[in-house]
């Protein structure tokens, strides 16, 4: 029976292959800021193995090289015609994974080599395949360390939006800068995407941002009036429709700050900032904010 070559199937959203190459190679572009891609990678090698039971013979991140204790797997082989019986056969494997960095870290190559084979069936011993077989055995695990590097992803994805989801506590305070802002108990990486739902709830169109500075450009509309109305008594107007913009940073390692700022990047004075804070940390301790 002639069999058709394997495939190195590129599941990972950012992965993709080279045309042409020999190898059982997959290429990874960083699409989570949260980790290196190179720690994420080994990281995800390392939770498949333990999770099929293979044992590490050795790893070594500063070399980007690591090697499988040996896979062994059991299957049933026909036995001769002449006998009703079919016979075990044992298959071993062992092998190994090197990972190419590209120099700014936001590409990667992972690539696997079959090391050693041994196949038993009796007192037959089989120690070598043919490249064809080679290759085969590299793609397969290659394919399968790729479908759990996938599965991490959406599992890492679908856990991230329904941190997004939860209500979130705030308290007032102070930018790096000393100006008077909000203190999201959150993560950057889930209170920017939170502060989207928490400022369309209370009545702003988000015009245009840039995540890697953490700037919002927003218009008020105005047209949430119910919601001032429900938490205030008085008919004071606690913002004029217009423009504004929004500064979120970085506040520690589970912190994140929030600066209302005018349409001149002028931070809010401290008074006006506690003025909208009642609003502001209900809407951002609400659950199941619509996405």
């Amino acid at each position: 029976m002639v069999r058709s070559p394997a495939l190195v199937l590129p599941l990972v959203t950012g992965s993709h292959i080279e045309e042409g190459k020999s190898s059982a190679t997959i290429w990874f572009d960083q699409v989570d800021d949260s980790q290196p891609l190179s720690r994420a990678i080994w990281n995800s090698l390392l939770s498949f193995l333990d999770e099929q039971g293979i044992g590490v013979d050795s790893f070594s991140p500063e070399e980007k090289v690591l090697v499988t204790d040996w896979m062994v797997i059991t299957k049933e082989v026909e036995g001769p015609w002449y006998s009703f019986i079919d016979e075990e056969s044992e298959i071993g494997r062992r092998f190994e994974f090197s990972l190419d960095v590209k120099p700014h870290g936001r590409s990667a190559a992972l690539t696997v080599e079959l090391k050693d084979y041994m196949q038993t069936l009796g007192n037959d011993v089989v120690a070598e395949v043919s490249s064809m077989e080679e290759r085969r055995e590299e793609v397969e695990v290659l394919n399968q360390v790729i479908g759990h590097y996938e599965y991490q992803i959406q599992l890492a994805e679908t856990r991230r939006i329904a941190r997004i989801r939860q209500g979130i506590n705030t308290e007032m305070g102070f930018n790096a800068d000393g100006d008077a802002a909000y203190i999201v108990e959150a993560k950057y990486d889930v209170a920017w995407p939170r502060m989207l739902l928490v400022l369309r709830k209370l009545g702003f169109d988000v015009k245009d941002l840039d995540k890697s500075n953490g700037l919002l450009f927003v218009t008020y509309n105005g047209d949430q009036g119910s919601w001032w109305d429900g938490l205030f008594s008085s008919d004071k107007e606690l913002l004029k429709k217009g423009d504004y913009r929004l500064k979120v940073a970085r506040a520690g390692a589970d912190r994140t700050s929030v600066t209302f700022m005018n349409n001149e990047s002028v931070p809010f004075e401290a008074n006006q900032v506690s003025d909208l804070y009642s609003a502001f940390a209900e809407v951002m301790s609400e659950d199941n904010l619509d996405i």
